[in-house]
């Protein structure tokens, strides 16, 4: 029967410690989750089990050991590094709003200390000191979710303390995402037709007129080509973006990319009325004398252009946007007044609810899901099942009053 090995008072030694005669101090030898071997010392018993208990709950649960120094800042570098799956625009904006947002205020903190308080604390900062909108402080917590997850996949961690928190900070500050609306067919038409029948607007109308016969992105608009454009065969080509971003006062870019996902390459067949509006696009820059004079990555020849021949700028389309629905607005009600009835008053809306409208108006037409997320460039069909589901909400109410007496049920 072996006998135990005991330090110089008498104490039983457990497996893995020694006591060292040559300095008096006592180690303790582990083996790390990555198979190397490690030794602690200190010149207390009691000190060294108190350590040796954080690392067998650490070994336990599969964290590495000894690295306690490692930064939300050091995972960044390595995420910054490693981080080649995302299109190089997505990923320079997520590289400014963490070093402009985070890496100062945040990034230095070590990971063992972050709990999700400290996340939740830093978010809320965001939003009151800085004033943030939620969509910025969405990206930021886009990035610092997934320098958590490099961590945990690394063994620096176990658990993702931001998980949740972006939930709980909208709900705090009433900032739930609004669900976006489609206009219905009355505000479409009304849109529409005001669009094109007010000199000053009219010019508008073939875009707008191609946004609600393609439910395409504007980045896919404003970037569309004449070569893109195929009349005899009836569809149009989708294979490339234009965005336009604005970091700083003076630094303002167009960027062409490709599609996020290889859901946003796609063909889109050809409506009459975008054909037609498409002509009428030529026509009006013909008379006008305009001619595309940008050259942006390669890409020229854009469809529609501002007064100085280049693409528009998104923003652009949406002040425009509005200034046409608040004419419309005052007319209308004008109008309504007198004429003793209810206004069709337009909403708040942008490019992308144009977008959103297409995609309804599509949904109360076709029952085939795959074949309208195909159109749509959604990438995952749950996108698509939700805008079908709200669009066919009405038809299902309208197919209940019609079953109303008809079945027996009770």
């Amino acid at each position: 029967m072996s006998t135990r090995r005991k330090d110089p008072k008498g104490r039983v030694l457990r497996d893995g410690e020694s006591y060292r005669k040559n300095d008096g101090r006592y180690m303790y030898r582990y083996t790390s989750v990555d198979g190397k071997r490690h030794s602690i010392y200190d010149s207390d018993l009691n000190e060294l089990r108190k350590k040796e208990e954080k690392i067998r709950h650490d070994l336990c649960e599969g964290i590495r050991i000894g690295e306690d120094h490692i930064t939300l800042n050091d995972v960044y570098e390595m995420w910054k590094k490693d981080k080649n799956s995302l299109k190089q625009t997505t990923k320079g904006n997520y590289v400014y709003m963490y070093e402009h947002f985070v890496m100062e205020e945040f990034g230095w903190k070590k990971l063992k200390d972050i709990r999700k308080s400290d996340v939740r604390r830093f978010y809320n900062g965001l939003l009151d000191a800085k004033r943030m909108k939620v969509n910025t402080l969405d990206s930021i917590h886009t990035v610092i979710h997934q320098l958590f997850n490099l961590a945990i996949d690394d063994l620096y961690i176990k658990i993702n303390p931001s998980d949740g928190v972006m939930g709980e900070c909208k709900r705090a500050h009433n900032m739930d995402t609004p669900k976006r609306r489609a206009l219905t067919i009355p505000q479409q038409t009304a849109f529409i037709r005001y669009t094109g029948e007010v000199s000053q607007y009219r010019h508008w109308k073939p875009l707008f007129t191609f946004f609600l016969g393609t439910g395409c992105r504007v980045s896919e608009v404003v970037g569309l080509r004449w070569e893109d454009i195929h009349t005899e065969e009836g569809y149009i080509d989708i294979n490339h973006n234009m965005v336009y971003y604005q970091r700083e006062e003076g630094k303002c870019y167009f960027s062409v990319t490709t599609p996020k996902s290889k859901a946003g390459t796609r063909i889109i067949p050809m409506l009459a009325e975008v054909r037609q509006a498409l002509l009428d696009e030529k026509s009006y820059q013909k008379e006008a004398g305009l001619t595309c004079k940008a050259a942006i990555d390669g890409y020229t020849d854009f469809i529609f252009l501002n007064r100085f021949g280049s693409p528009h700028n998104p923003q652009t389309i949406n002040r425009t946007i509005r200034r046409i629905s608040l004419a419309y607005n005052e007319e209308e009600m004008e109008l309504a007044e007198k004429e003793g009835r209810e206004a069709v008053l337009l909403p708040p809306f942008s490019c992308h609810n144009l977008r959103h409208t297409f995609c309804t108006r599509y949904c109360e037409n076709e029952t085939n899901l795959k074949v309208i997320q195909k159109i749509m460039g959604h990438k995952d069909i749950a996108t698509t099942m939700e805008v079908y589901a709200e669009a066919t909400k009405d038809a299902k109410v309208k197919s209940f009053e019609n079953l109303e007496g008809k079945i027996r049920i009770s």
